[in-house]
């Protein structure tokens, strides 16, 4: 690493500084997280545990809920600590990690919902041969690669950050490290970071976004092609979270990643940030299961099995 010299730790601006507004942030963000948690991680136990649901959706969605976990607790957990706690710090180290971590989620999660719109297609446009296209060593594979990916992008980020000074201020005015408002920070050039975060946007949100896009093109084609008006709501019953959650998601990154630095607003960006790192990961597991009978029996199943071996 460089010569980060004088900088030993960071301090989290955080939300608010106001401390009869620390407490409704704190219990909010614990709700949040809480929620957030405990559903992700009763959609992959009630996915893995169902064998009706080992089908391909299924498989992407499991590996959406883990990067929902990952990303929520890569952040939320730092932000109540930082609010209770005196000292609002966090290590030169730890900062690195978070950097890491959240960038790992961010890339993989916008990878993966193109891949979960193919798989929409291929249902929906290809379903004679939609176990022949998604076919386990595919998925496996295409999962593979998408994780891959996202710890080289977070590599490279994660590295320029490293090499960065931070002489002048060690004050993050933010919830989390992220990437922006450290490039404010920093007395090094940070053009070459700025060029890669705008790269990376480009190539993997949207590129991300256009597949999404393409794929669902097709879908709206074949489901106005389909005749009768039951055929054509249980088509779009099947995308309609999907493309919820997309909206949300690509909308919310795509704004803050391919500004140039000269425009960003960190007040209003804490606000975005809130949308896809703590917000989506909410929002998902309750879509998913609330629009997803199998799901919600799978769900039922589970809870009701837990409570019966516990009498």
């Amino acid at each position: 690493m460089k010569n980060h010299s004088a900088i030993a730790e960071f301090i989290l601006v955080g939300l608010s500084s106001s401390p009869e507004h620390q407490m409704i942030l704190f219990w909010s963000f614990t709700f949040l997280y809480a929620v957030a948690l405990i559903s992700n991680i009763l959609i992959i136990l009630a996915i893995s545990t169902c064998s009706k649901l080992h089908t391909p959706m299924y498989f992407l969605l499991i590996n959406l809920s883990i990067i929902n976990v990952c990303s929520v607790s890569v952040t939320v957990p730092k932000m109540l600590q930082t609010i209770l706690a005196k000292q609002k710090s966090i290590a030169f180290a730890g900062c690195i990690a978070q950097v890491y971590l959240f960038t790992l989620a961010l890339g993989t999660e916008l990878l993966l919902l193109a891949f979960m719109a193919f798989d929409r297609y291929a249902a929906i446009c290809q379903p004679f041969q939609y176990m022949v296209i998604m076919r386990k060593e595919f998925c496996t594979g295409v999962m593979a690669g998408l994780w891959l990916l996202g710890m080289v992008n977070a590599s490279v980020h994660t590295g320029l950050v490293a090499q960065l000074s931070f002489c002048n201020s060690n004050l993050i005015n933010h919830f989390f490290c992220e990437l922006p408002p450290m490039f404010k920070i920093s007395c090094s050039d940070t053009s070459l970071n700025e060029t890669m975060v705008f790269t990376a946007s480009v190539v993997i949100a949207i590129g991300s976004c256009a597949l999404t896009l393409t794929s669902y093109w097709f879908i709206v084609q074949t489901i106005f092609r389909i005749q009768s008006t039951e055929g054509k709501k249980k088509a779009f019953s099947t995308c309609s979270s999907h493309l919820l959650i997309v909206s949300v998601y690509y909308s919310t990154i795509i704004y803050t990643f391919l500004r140039p630095a000269s425009a960003y607003s960190l007040e209003e960006d804490k606000i975005i940030a809130i949308l896809y790192s703590v917000v989506t990961p909410v929002l998902n597991p309750l879509i998913y299961s609330l629009r997803n009978t199998d799901v919600k029996e799978a769900l039922t199943k589970l809870i009701a099995k837990r409570l019966f071996q516990k009498d």
